[in-house]
């Protein structure tokens, strides 16, 4: 009747329960052979068409081992060779290696778990008998004291004892197995005898005993003490504590199986929007991968919340054994009690490891489930925030560095970063092509560590604690501090929700997604860190947002923007720093670079080398906008260090793109950008502006004052760095950081050139008649000229200075190019004169010193430039012809042209002829190597 096959379908289902509540091992086998047959099973194959592609590949290939078959494929070419068909050709043999390749690798599969099951044999065998070796090595040493120290009765009593502990528990399983059997007997005789009362009364109560099993498998999630206390004495009272072990870590290994997928299939199921069934049965592995972005975060957080539940309760689970092993039960046989407490110790101390290595791996696979190259910053950030406090959390559990969750947020971070550099380097270069190059005013005491993105620093946080530990830990008492995680939130309360909880609170901290995007409700960066109590109120204006926008949030003062309208040049004060927009967005990405750093030490050297590609491509562009030049080779002055050069020649190679537009390797196209061009909107031609003097001082100055901030930063870098790869850093400093000022003297040499009409020097001082019979007591024209350009160049410094102060080094720089400019001029009109007397000799002095002297009243700048170039010049006038041949030999400053007017200019005064020619000879001597 169909009460009947209900009644034997119910004790079937009884005696399977009890047959695996006694094998557990036997149950934990099974389930990680199906998972390994799943994953197999798993993998996409299409064997037919893989089998066809086998087919299709030449008999001559399998006939024997010998067979050379790149002899075989060469004499198979045809007399004339086509390019197309000879790689269809090549592909052919690819696919039919990738099938070969692949059916090889089935077969592998195929036998794998015997070929595992056989090295285990091995490697146990193994050990067996190295252990064997070392035991019959200890017994024959320690014979002698054996014998003397035990007889054969004392040896025998002990193996007997424990012989009858194993046949002890031996016996209990095999009564359980027996009454289970028996029980089943019973049910089918009550069957067949039409007793059903007993029947449903006899499977009622074996329903208890299940109902006892479902009751410890509640205390995975949430540990109750007085719950659990009432489950392990039923145990005991049932004799199944080793049994209630067993089931217990089965039941921590579901659980965690469980929370996984139930959280993981709640996400996937609200983000579909719909309620197709499909999810529930896919596995975990690939339901993380239907995960949205959006829900990525808050899915991770309350995975981690779950698993830390668990990890919680088994925590609790260990204590409560702790509690009991101090308080133990002394009216049980000794000997018995201690095995059973040394056993379920052992247990639960192995099951720490399993526990968390399944946690890891359930992690794992969540992180590695989606690409997340695409993630905002901030989003990134708050994954690897989580990820780290979920490794505090397993350190503090069973003392694991959690190998697995690092080289998988490892393996993410690389991923990531890559994109977001290569996504921030096309953003500077867009920047600095829209930069007009005008000042960002900003307070005079302004520092990088007022900005948010280095707030970390000031922390001092290690990377391996997550960040919103550090920030609780701040405000906490030294006693919290001291605390554990499990110590702390013991009773109430979750690790991850203190997190979500302080990045609410830290909405200041929370930055745009690609570092230049302005935040219209970010607070100044100055808010929580300059106080200014004490500083007078019309300094307290002297205030501009200094976030990625384009507008101030305050307007300058009009006392301020008076007082920056005084030349600044001459440096009696201190001073804001030079910097832009540009410049201020490029350090708030290197404290974004940093903060990813502190946080995964791992990707520490990936991360410093993207940080100095950023500081390479604004020096390049600065370089590039502002200080390339034609003329610096002519000019004779070193303008551009071979330190300098080899470092712009290294960018060029390393970073920029010169091919853009024009097709070449994927791989150099990704890692390298194009040149930057200068804005339309800035103007280097007008003289009225000193040739754009303005923006060249606050590009210049700009990208100094961010190599000082690079300084400054140097120490800390210094310690994330692997030593292995220190050397790197160490060269980007010393080839690349300090050569930012070297770049001052090639851009303002160009305002130089251009400010001051020196080829109108040189044609007034080509119409001086230079060969006069007396000395003359007053200078020439020309000279006076010359001092009118450099008052009206000084004027000009004044009025650039109003709108942007010129440091002190800069104006340095731009006195001593036109000062040196000039007296070049000099010496080369004094190298054009025909004719010349010891009288005209005697002029070019009078005028040089003239110019000295109305020069040092307009500069500050001691000693004068090339002052001795030109004196020098002047007297070699009255050398004789040994000197003179000396004086050729020892000072090659001075181009062939100026050497040779002074041998020709002498020729008849106190050189002859003869003279003349050894002396030219020995002019063309020194230029030979030249050409």
């Amino acid at each position: 009747s169909p009460l009947i096959k209900a009644l034997r379908r119910e004790c079937g289902t009884l005696f399977n329960s009890f047959s695996f509540s006694l094998s557990p091992s036997l149950l934990i086998c099974l389930a990680l052979c199906q998972e390994e047959l799943r994953e197999l099973r798993e993998q996409p194959i299409d064997p037919q068409a893989e089998q066809e592609i086998i087919d299709s590949i030449e008999e001559v290939y399998f006939s024997s081992d010998s067979f050379d078959m790149v002899q075989h494929e060469l004499e198979k070419l045809p007399p004339e060779l086509n390019l197309q068909e000879l790689e269809e050709y090549r592909d052919k043999l690819k696919r039919q290696q990738a099938a070969v390749s692949k059916k090889v690798a089935d077969l592998i599969l195929e036998k794998q778990p015997a070929y595992v099951k056989e090295l285990e044999r091995v490697t146990a065998l193994q050990t067996n008998l190295q252990l064997a070796a070392v035991i019959c090595t200890n017994a024959r040493r320690q014979l002698s004291v054996a014998k003397e120290g035990f007889t054969e009765a004392s040896l025998g009593l002990l193996a007997n004892q424990r012989r009858r502990q194993l046949l002890t528990g031996l016996l209990k399983s095999l009564r359980t197995i027996k009454t289970l059997q028996r029980t089943d007997v019973r049910l089918s005789e009550m069957l067949e005898e039409e007793d059903y009362p007993g029947a449903i009364q006899l499977c009622l109560e074996c329903q208890k005993a299940e109902q006892l099993d479902v009751a410890l498998s509640k205390t995975c999630k949430h540990f109750d003490v007085l719950h659990y206390t009432k489950v392990q004495l039923a145990y005991t009272l049932l004799g199944k504590t080793q049994t209630a072990m067993d089931q217990l870590h089965m039941h921590f290994t579901q659980a965690i199986h469980n929370t996984v997928f139930q959280v993981v299939l709640g996400y996937v199921e609200l983000c579909a929007g719909n309620a197709d069934t499909k999810f529930q049965k896919m596995q975990y592995k690939d339901l993380c991968t239907h995960i949205t972005l959006d829900s990525y975060i808050p899915c991770l957080t309350d995975l981690c919340k779950a698993l830390w539940e668990v990890m919680l309760s088994y925590h609790r689970t260990m204590q409560w054994h702790e509690e009991q092993d101090k308080q133990e039960n002394t009216g049980k046989s000794l000997t018995s009690w201690w095995w059973i407490r040394s056993y379920v110790k052992k247990k639960l101390e192995h099951g720490l490891t399993r526990i968390w290595q399944d946690v890891q791996l359930k992690v794992k696979a969540y992180i590695l489930g989606t690409d997340m190259s695409n993630f905002k910053y901030d989003d990134f950030i708050v994954v690897l925030d989580v990820i780290s406090r979920l490794m505090q959390v397993g350190e503090e559990f069973c003392g694991s560095k959690s190998e697995v969750l690092q080289e998988s947020i490892k393996r993410q971070s690389i991923n990531y970063f890559k994109n977001y550099h290569r996504a921030r380097l096309e953003e500077l270069r867009m920047f600095l092509e829209n930069e007009t190059w005008e000042l960002c005013p900003v307070k005079s005491n302004f520092n990088i560590a007022q900005l948010h993105e280095f707030k970390f620093m000031g922390q001092c946080r290690s990377p391996s604690v997550s960040p919103s530990k550090q920030a609780a830990s701040s405000a906490a008492t030294p006693t919290q501090e001291e605390l554990s995680l499990f110590q702390q939130y013991v009773q109430e309360g979750n690790p991850f929700e203190m997190h979500i909880e302080h990045k609410e609170e830290e909405t200041e901290d929370v930055l745009a997604s690609n570092g230049y995007e302005s935040d219209e409700l970010e607070k100044s960066v100055y808010q929580d860190y300059d106080s200014d109590s004490d500083v007078p109120e019309e300094l307290k204006q002297d205030y501009v947002d200094e976030q990625t926008g384009d507008a101030p949030l305050k307007s300058v003062s009009r006392e301020t923007m008076r007082s920056k309208r005084k030349s600044d040049y001459n440096l009696n004060k201190t001073n804001a720093p030079i910097l832009t927009n540009t410049t201020l967005n490029v350090i708030r990405l290197v404290g974004k670079y940093m903060q990813m750093m502190n946080i995964l030490k791992p990707i520490a050297f990936d991360v410093i080398h993207c940080v100095s590609q950023l500081f390479d491509y604004y020096l390049y562009a600065v370089y590039t906008f502002f200080g390339r030049n034609d003329m610096y080779e002519s000019s004779g002055l070193g303008l551009i260090s071979s330190r300098l050069r080899t470092t712009l020649n290294r960018i060029q190679e390393s970073l920029i793109d010169m091919n853009a537009g024009v097709h070449g390797p994927a791989e150099d196209r990704k890692e390298k950008v194009p040149s930057p061009h200068l804005s339309q909107m800035v103007v280097l031609t007008n003289s009225g502006t000193l040739y754009g003097l303005a923006q060249r001082v606050v590009a210049t100055e700009s990208l100094v004052f961010l190599a000082e901030q690079f300084e400054s930063l140097q120490s800390h870098l210094d310690t994330m760095m692997p030593a292995a790869k220190k050397p790197f850093l160490q060269q980007f400093y010393s080839q690349t950081v300090s050569t930012a000022s070297e770049l001052r003297k090639p851009i303002y040499w160009i305002v130089a050139a251009k400010a001051i009409d020196y080829e109108q020097m040189l044609l007034m001082m080509a119409g001086v008649k230079w060969d006069i019979r007396e000395i003359m007591s007053q200078h020439n024209v020309y000279v006076d000229v010359l001092l009118k350009e450099f008052e009206q160049f000084n004027k000009r410094l004044g009025d650039v200075s109003r709108h942007v102060r010129i440091p002190l080094p800069v104006s340095n720089v731009l006195w001593e190019h036109c000062i040196r400019l000039a007296n070049r001029t000099l010496v080369e009109g004094y190298a054009n004169v025909k004719k010349c007397s010891n009288e005209g000799r005697a002029l070019m002095q009078l005028d040089f010193q003239q110019f000295l002297m109305k020069l040092e009243k307009l500069t500050d700048l001691r000693p004068i430039p090339d002052k001795e170039f030109v004196e020098t010049y002047i007297k070699a006038y009255y050398l004789t012809e040994n000197d003179m041949e000396q004086f050729i030999k020892n000072h090659r400053e001075y181009s062939m042209k100026q050497l040779a007017n002074l041998v020709n200019v002498c020729l008849g005064s106190h050189i002859n002829k003869k003279a003349r020619q050894k002396l030219l000879a020995a002019i063309d001597d020194i230029d030979r190597p030249k050409r």
